[in-house]
């Protein structure tokens, strides 16, 4: 795999405690949506034990001009450090792997579980196969405390005016907490929840991406409405 520099050209914070950082796509760099990237920071102001590489989702879709990756700003070292350094300053790329990527078959619907900032693999890959008018019918359950916890929303909830085969269901578990209006679903995503809007649960492939019991919670899930095993795709986000 060969390694690229890229350059840091913004950041920004795109939801409570989550920020997004943009970098110059390197030329020739070419990424399925959906995969990963190791960033390595060269020469950092400092270094804890986790070292200073870290993978993140290349959360920007293939045809986007710019790489993106979106985190939660936990207080690690590498994450202080992408905070504050210098716009232009260089990051080594190791990319692109894993296989987090749309299915072949456009007959089998594609169903998106995703919790919190399990959001940066579907926002590629949505964006993408809207743009590639894809034949496939896409649902995305997306599942946050608060309207202002979710990463990309305002985003994933747009292109279901322009394609009549994606459906976006966002679910709220804690709108006591939140200031600001919410008229979709509340609660976890449950078998009646999926049953509302997807006919045959049995026929989908289920991509799940978030916190660990998360993933655990939607497996059991999936598992107690008939779906085989095979039909059920894993991203598994741990510690951000």
């Amino acid at each position: 795999m060969p390694i690229y520099k890229v350059k840091l050209k913004g950041r920004e914070e795109i939801a409570a405690g989550t920020m997004a950082f943009h970098f110059k796509k390197p030329e020739g760099f070419a990424y399925k949506a959906g995969q990963f990237a190791d960033y390595t920071l060269i020469n950092p102001s400092e270094i804890d034990a986790e070292g200073n590489t870290r993978g993140f989702t290349l959360a920007s879709a293939p045809y986007e001009n710019d790489l993106m990756l979106a985190t939660r700003m936990r207080d690690t070292a590498f994450k202080r450090v992408l905070k504050q350094i210098a716009l232009g300053t260089e990051l080594t790329l190791d990319a692109p792997y894993g296989s987090f990527t749309l299915h072949d078959n456009t007959q089998i619907p594609a169903v998106f579980l995703t919790g919190g900032i399990g959001v940066t693999p579907v926002r590629s890959i949505v964006l993408q196969a809207i743009r590639d008018r894809v034949a496939h019918r896409l649902f995305v359950f997306d599942s946050n405390k608060r309207p202002e916890d979710a990463a990309f929303l305002d985003e994933l909830m747009k292109p279901h005016e322009k394609n009549p085969h994606y459906t976006f269901v966002g679910t709220m578990t804690e709108m006591e907490k939140s200031s600001r209006e919410w008229h979709g679903e509340t609660g976890l995503i449950s078998k009646a929840m999926l049953s509302k809007y997807i006919n045959d649960l049995a026929l989908p492939i289920y991509y799940i991406a978030g916190p660990r019991g998360m993933v655990a919670a939607m497996r059991k899930t999936l598992s107690e409405s008939g779906v085989n095993d095979d039909n059920i795709r894993i991203e598994e986000f741990s510690g951000y």
